[in-house]
């Protein structure tokens, strides 16, 4: 048996008419930067997340950078962030002119550690950007108190939650603003770049808008320095399209997480991931933390079981990044990324694999152990 990581091609097979005439009236009506479709699914996406505002832009990266930009944040601030994380969440910082200040992660969550953020704050920080890592919601009730106890903004990386809840509000509502990805392998994926941001304030979203569009309050009259972000018409359309899917491929995915969560053993060779239970997981990446990593991807590729690495080094120590912080070690981070493991998950996987990949786990747990 083969099992990829991800198969793109069986959820387009399961939506392909919708898709095909969505892409067809987009050509039709040439409405390919921004528009009518960008537009529709920004009142879609604001519904869906529970949000006043949602503002469609190229990427996630940029839905981060321009988040920070619309609240100030620019050269001589801090923004706190964990190390943690894939390095768009770090480069919105820098593309700003700030510096990232890192703190570690907790080991249960990987998400960020709130209880040592008030050590992290000095007189320059200016925002808090906590990352809901693999599709589980950082801790929000400690990381909000500290950052009203302080004045900070905080920015929601919810580019890996599309739908994730923390009692019961959903990801990116909680912040000043949210930001997502809509990159393919998302759990709401374009069929190219895409992202956006939310928010309740009006003054941050119409700041947004001009910055995603070179500044403009109206075509050719230019009130800021911007830039060209706009979400693709084509994006839009595929978007709203995929967006009436999505409570039902998350539901599956926490199913098939409940299915690994039963099947796979938890011993010194293996640790299952954990969700708290306010939270609500939607499994964007399903990771598992193994002792003897490298061996264990070796022995599943082996057995035709396509693995990733959600992330190999942590940005302190990735070369653009060396040094930032002097030389402060993050260690649950740097453990993390030497044992996590992420395993193929994607709504239409057929329980066949899933059954068939916690088996070739099962018997490499239990031939490391007799070792």
């Amino acid at each position: 048996m083969k099992v990829p990581f991800l198969d793109l091609k069986a959820q387009y097979d399961t939506i392909k008419d919708e898709i095909d005439d969505a892409i067809r009236q987009v050509i039709d009506s040439c409405s390919f930067a921004g528009g009518p479709f960008v537009e529709k699914f920004e009142g879609e996406f604001a519904r869906f997340c529970g949000s006043k505002y949602a503002v469609g832009v190229g990427s996630g990266t940029e839905a981060l950078w321009l988040s920070l930009l619309a609240l100030g944040v620019g050269a001589g601030d801090e923004v706190i962030t964990v190390p943690n994380t894939f390095i768009a969440t770090v480069e919105a910082i820098s593309l700003c002119g700030a510096t990232p200040v890192f703190v570690d992660i907790e080991e249960a969550t990987y998400n960020m550690d709130a209880s040592q953020l008030e050590h992290a704050i000095t007189g320059k920080t200016k925002a808090i950007l906590p990352v809901h890592l693999f599709g589980h919601m950082a801790d929000m009730d400690r990381i909000m108190e500290i950052a009203k106890n302080y004045g900070l903004f905080v920015i929601e990386d919810a580019c890996q939650a599309h739908g994730a809840a923390y009692r019961g509000k959903k990801a990116g509502t909680i912040g000043d603003i949210g930001c997502f990805s809509f990159y393919p392998g998302k759990n709401l994926g374009a069929y190219g770049d895409a992202g956006a941001l939310i928010t309740d304030n009006s003054e941050l979203a119409e700041k947004t808008r001009k910055l995603r569009d070179h500044g403009q309050s109206k075509k050719y009259f230019h009130d800021v320095i911007g830039w060209n972000s706009r979400m693709d018409g084509l994006q839009g359309a595929v978007l709203s399209v995929k967006l009436k899917f999505i409570n039902k491929w998350n539901d599956k995915r926490r199913e098939i997480a409940a299915l690994y969560d039963q099947l796979l053993p938890e011993n010194n060779c293996l640790k299952k991931p954990h969700n708290v239970s306010h939270n609500r997981h939607i499994y964007h990446v399903y990771a598992v933390r193994a002792r003897q990593r490298d061996k264990l991807i070796t022995h599943l590729l082996r057995n035709n079981v396509q693995t990733g690495i959600h992330y190999p080094l942590p940005i302190h120590l990735q070369d653009a990044y060396r040094g930032i912080n002097g030389d402060m070690h993050f260690p649950i981070s740097e453990k993390c990324c030497r044992e996590l493991v992420s395993l193929p998950i994607y709504p239409e996987m057929p329980i066949e694999s899933i059954e068939y990949v916690s088996e070739q786990i099962k018997t490499f747990s239990e031939n490391m152990i007799r070792s």
